[in-house]
């Protein structure tokens, strides 16, 4: 199953093919109708004209810093420190 980026991409390339365009990162960064980061659109690209095919592209979610990592951790400490509590009344 084809991730929504992946789908968004092939359209892209495949709408350029059809109406007789060489795919290029600018004129598929130009079909995209959410902007996706140039380096997806290169890998995609150099896929497509190696196999025919775009790779499947996966949304991932930006790693947290350090100091964001630690404020979850901390309010996930005080939650659960606050329910030890509650059952040892």
């Amino acid at each position: 199953m084809s991730s929504e980026i992946t789908q968004a991409l092939e359209q892209a390339i495949n709408s350029l093919v059809e109406e007789g365009k060489e795919p290029s990162v600018a004129l598929i960064k130009s079909r995209l109708a959410t902007p996706l980061p140039m380096p997806l659109i290169i890998k995609a690209l150099q896929a497509w004209k190696k196999n025919a095919k775009v790779p499947n592209i996966e949304k991932t979610e930006p790693a947290l810093s350090q100091e964001e990592r630690i404020k979850q951790l901390e309010q996930q400490v005080a939650a659960l420190t606050a329910r030890i509590e509650q059952l040892e009344l």
